[in-house]
């Protein structure tokens, strides 16, 4: 979703690192050395023995995994693995206790192949707009100039938001549905298929009025270069106000300060919110909880349902004093049964010094963004150029529904989650400008039965964010029709998956042989998308991290 200059990237980075790039395998999934299943934090409803994957390294994620991911499902953790380590019944065939074996096992233990019905499946990314990972990961590796991922979260799916895919715009107040499928070469049985649903382009002059909270971290750990970006965020902020909108600002440490309340601006960089800004400092202790408390008691205050309501936290993301409330955050995400009072967490610590699970979690709880800020450049990236993206919503609560022929299974996933399920995937807010982009690797257990009149549907619902009417989109192509289409976005999603996927097994790598295998699957990926899109930026961002870790 966003853009930035690279020139001063190439200039800190040595010119034999960009001439490490390794030559290309088949493609951006393979197995020696990346991390292979789903991705961490993912769950699925489908039996087979997906499971959810626990990393244990450390690294920042967030939710409750269990089992250990592997795609084959081996019993420790994941549901449904066939092993037969589980099962009832005598094992005779005689029929007596032995249904669950008959009904879903082959002889060998295997899942039986279920070639007769279509293959429903729920999808959720995540929120669209969270994306404070990626962030991290450059800064240490470009900024910085280190070679450890130590302590750096990767999820998967910021990633994914992080990085633009120029699928068109959908029409104002509507939803669009986009889809691109090639096989996976060497694989008769797999393919690589991304979807993406889009929304409307908003204008500054478009948005609506916006009723907006400063939820500000002044203490003493705030203090130096972590208060000099909470006030160029501020700043950002402030010089994307309109007459209209109004701005209330408190400030906390252990004690909480309500230095606006309600202040309607007169525009942009308005002379009453600038000076308060300017004259903010640090010093005390951090009761995060204590400031979120007095944010959305100021909210509710000066909330109003015509209005965009939103609370920005800007912090550190410490907390020496008091506690977090999640239950009171996502309480507020839907204060008045209408559009709510949403988060955006904003980080702005060394990513060495910041508290990014705890960030991560209120803003999941908030339904809103979660961004990193590590210079002034993604301050004005995130708060100026993508303004209205970050903080305005064009479709509340987006479920995506992805049908597919039957006997086929999802076996490697970019988003966060996805279930047979309905109610097992949280629907999820799609901002303006923006483009929910789901990758995933599908593969079928009965491959006899596709041909180029085979079909996937994608069906996606939401709430239209003012009236609350229920809308939905639906559109089906075949997969002649999808193989035929141009390919770049889908290979650039792939080796955005492929890169994420990659970084994770970084982490894990013992030594440089281990180091060189984890990122060979993201080398492999971002040749052909390259090829394909020789302009795109984000892919010049990604081959330039991988060879400076490349060892």
């Amino acid at each position: 979703m966003r853009r930035h200059n690279l020139n001063s990237l190439f200039l800190s980075l040595p010119i034999f690192a960009l001439l490490a790039l390794p030559g290309c395998g088949d493609d951006g999934f393979s197995d020696d050395g990346a991390a292979s299943g789903l991705g961490d934090g993912e769950t699925s409803g489908q039996t087979g023995g997906e499971g959810n994957e626990g990393d244990g390294d450390g690294d920042g994620d967030s939710g409750s995994d269990s089992g250990d991911g592997d795609p084959g499902g081996d019993g420790d953790g994941d549901n449904g693995d066939g092993d037969g380590d589980a099962d009832t019944g005598d094992g005779d065939g005689d029929g007596d206790g032995d249904e669950s074996e008959s009904e879903s096992e082959s002889e060998t233990g295997d899942p039986l192949c279920n070639d007769v019905d279509d293959v429903i499946l729920y999808l959720s990314p995540d929120d669209s707009n969270s994306m404070s990972s990626p962030v991290q990961v450059r800064e240490r590796v470009l900024t910085d100039g280190s070679g450890s991922l130590s302590g750096v979260p990767v999820r998967v799916w910021e990633f994914m938001n992080y990085y633009g895919f120029d699928y068109p715009a959908a029409e104002d107040g509507e939803l669009a549905l986009f889809a691109n499928m090639q096989p996976l070469e060497g694989e008769p049985s797999t393919w690589q298929l991304q979807l993406a649903v889009t929304s409307e382009v908003m204008t500054p002059a478009e948005r609506p009025p916006m009723n907006l909270v400063l939820a500000l971290d002044t203490s003493g750990s705030m203090n130096g270069e972590p208060m000099n970006l909470l006030k160029e965020t501020c700043r950002a902020i402030a010089a994307n106000l309109a007459f209209g909108d109004t701005v209330s600002i408190v400030e906390w440490d252990t004690e909480n300060v309500w230095t606006l309340a309600g202040y309607p601006v007169t525009g942009p960089n308005d002379a009453v919110l600038s000076e308060k800004i300017e004259e903010l400092a640090a010093g005390g202790g951090t009761d995060l909880n204590g400031g979120l408390v007095s944010g959305y008691e100021l909210a509710q205050q000066t909330y109003d349902i015509n209005m965009l309501n939103r609370i920005v936290l800007i912090s550190d993301g410490g907390a020496n004093a008091g506690v977090t409330d999640i239950d009171l955050i996502a309480e507020n995400a839907a204060f008045g049964g209408s559009d709510g009072i949403y988060m955006v967490g904003v980080g702005v610590a060394k990513d060495s010094n910041y508290n990014d699970k705890l960030m991560n979690d209120v803003t999941d709880a908030g339904k809103g963004a979660s961004v990193f800020v590590p210079n002034d450049a993604e301050a004005w990236s995130v708060f100026g150029d993508n303004f209205e993206n970050t903080m305005a919503i064009a479709g509340r609560n987006v479920q995506v529904e992805l049908t597919m022929p039957p006997g086929f299974e999802i076996v490697k996933f970019s988003g966060e989650e996805f279930s047979s399920d309905p109610k097992e995937v949280e629907p999820q807010h799609l901002a303006p400008n923006d483009a929910m982009v789901f990758h995933q690797q599908i593969e079928t257990c009965a491959p006899e039965l596709v041909d180029d009149e085979a079909e996937i549907t994608v069906v996606a619902t939401w709430e239209d964010p003012w009236t609350f009417e229920s809308k939905q989109i639906m559109q089906s192509w075949t997969f002649g029709d999808l193989a035929g289409m141009d390919q770049g976005l889908l290979l650039k999603g792939a080796a955005v998956l492929a890169y994420a996927e990659s970084l994770k097994a970084y982490q894990k790598a013992q030594n440089d042989a281990q180091k060189t295998a984890a990122l060979s699957a993201a080398f492999a990926a971002i040749s052909p998308a390259q090829a394909a899109r020789p302009n795109d930026d984000d892919l010049l961002e990604i081959a330039m991290i991988l060879a400076q870790l490349n060892p």
